[in-house]
């Protein structure tokens, strides 16, 4: 048996109830339906055997039944308007408050309704209700109660309308972040990497050493701390818009088109706020391929934004959460942290001022390209459980007063780099160490290792960029280290 194989057991016996089968097949069959990671885990858990195999007819039908496609909405109308009857089924859902009516909307993307505006209306009663979980997000999971009803948002017959009577989340899981973090003390170090890479579908046997594993992990440094910002450049085919899109759905892919002011941050017209607030980040993929209607704009909210969590936009003050992404695409030849590769970013991110604010950065080289022997195949963390976790994660203060009791900052250090620093050693923390919640407890030398090392390493080229690009920064970081040392 393998170190491999030992952890794995140790996992399933640790996580009895939260484990699931995963194997490459079983994910393509579910990527056929449209299905993401997080319900593809749960379904597989409803239906699997055992041994984790799933009947992929049952399935079908399950999903069929309850899970429509567009194709199906026709017949469900048909049931709605002719048979008078109500329909309930699980869909992904986008609601939106209209400012001119007051009336609660909603909008099913995978269905394509409605077309027309104040065609699928929320129940008045049902707003009142459920509005925290109606409104949690700008796209939620739920099963939902739909009717037909004659007529329309100002009462008139002849306008008729679907409405929404009744509406349950999708949260099949109670998250008990408390016995997440007792569980975490059975494994080591190195066994916790693998746990963490089988939960976001890759095979840990995959990898050529543990660099290439924590520079995957990186990337979860955003789900499981508030506005952590990042730069990865990485080639193609790393996996980047996998795990940002698909992983968690409390995270926005932006891939490619426009981005304006508006949609990241307040909608003056719609009276609608932006992503930075609905969601724990906002990752702009193919960033070479995004366009900025207005860059001065653009450049001047993000400024404020990624400062304090803060933007104005007109009368509108707002706060956010989400920390930013950008992932682009470098070429081989300029895969060195000695050239100026920020240069690879549009031109609105092309101010030292602005990249400051941005906490690290992610060598995407150091990823593999990806391959059959990196998915995962076999058991695995549920990836709706550990997204569930890691967003629980971010409420919890007590990991950021560990790393300041743990660290030494010189008082003549740089705020920016400082703040850069101490945040992604917060998010190391709650990543790979989320027992340690009291200074006390923690392992100093895994803690150095594992925690601050990578976090000096990510702000470290930061700071180098910046330096190649304006003479004004300084190519040195200040001297952060263990207390007591």
């Amino acid at each position: 048996m393998t170190q491999l194989d030992q952890t794995i057991g140790k996992m399933r016996s640790v996580f009895s109830g939260m484990v699931v089968y995963k194997n490459p097949q079983q994910n393509s069959f579910f990527q056929s339906l449209n299905i993401p990671p997080y319900l593809r885990d749960w379904l597989t858990m409803k239906f699997g055997g055992k041994e984790g195999k799933i009947d992929s007819e049952q399935i079908q039908g399950f999903v069929s039944r309850y899970i429509p496609r567009r194709r199906d909405w026709e017949r469900l109308k048909v049931e709605m308007i002719k048979e008078a009857r109500r329909v309930r089924f699980l869909a992904k859902v986008q609601v939106t408050i209209d400012v001119q009516s007051g009336e609660g909307l909603f909008h099913l993307p995978d269905l394509g309704f409605p077309r027309k505006k104040y065609e699928a209306r929320i129940a008045g009663r049902l707003l009142r209700e459920k509005k925290e979980e109606l409104l949690v997000s700008s796209e939620t999971w739920g099963v939902i109660e739909l009717e037909w009803v004659p007529a329309g948002v100002k009462g008139k017959r002849g306008q008729g309308s679907v409405v929404m009577i009744d509406f349950t989340p999708f949260r099949p899981y109670t998250i008990d972040v408390d016995f997440y973090r007792e569980a975490r003390r059975e494994f080591s170090v190195e066994e916790w990497i693998d746990v963490l890479l089988l939960a976001v579908d890759y095979h840990p046997a995959g990898f050529l050493d543990e660099r290439q594993k924590l520079a995957l992990l990186s990337r979860l440094l955003p789900l499981v701390e508030k506005r952590v910002n990042l730069v990865e450049l990485a080639p193609k085919g790393t996996g980047k818009s996998y795990l940002f899109s698909q992983i968690s759905k409390y995270g926005w892919l932006v891939s490619g088109g426009s981005v304006s002011r508006a949609r990241l941050f307040y909608d003056l017209n719609r009276r609608e706020t932006g992503l930075v607030s609905r969601y724990d980040y906002v990752a702009l993929d193919e960033i070479q391929s995004i366009s900025f209607p207005d860059e001065e704009e653009i450049r001047g909210a993000l400024k404020g934004y990624l400062e304090s969590g803060e933007y104005r936009v007109g009368d509108q003050l707002g706060v956010g959460e989400a920390g930013l992404v950008l992932l682009g695409n470098i070429s081989y030849e300029c895969m060195d942290e000695n050239k100026v590769m920020l240069r690879e970013l549009p031109a609105v991110f092309q101010e030292s001022a602005l990249l400051d604010r941005f906490h690290g950065f992610i060598k995407g080289w150091n990823i593999p390209r990806m391959r059959e022997n990196l998915k995962a195949e076999g058991w695995g963390l549920n990836t709706e459980y550990f997204s569930e976790v890691m967003h629980a994660l971010r409420d919890d203060v007590r990991y950021a007063s560990v790393v300041d009791e743990l660290l030494r900052v010189p008082k003549g250090a740089d705020t920016r780099d400082t703040r850069s620093i101490k945040r992604l050693t917060t998010a190391w923390l709650k990543l790979l160490f989320p027992h340690v919640v009291q200074s006390e407890t923690a392992d100093r030398a895994a803690f150095d290792k594992y925690c601050l090392t990578p976090a000096l390493m990510m702000r470290g080229i930061i700071r180098r960029q910046l330096h190649l690009m304006d003479a004004e920064y300084a190519d040195i970081l200040p001297e952060i280290v263990l207390a007591g040392e």
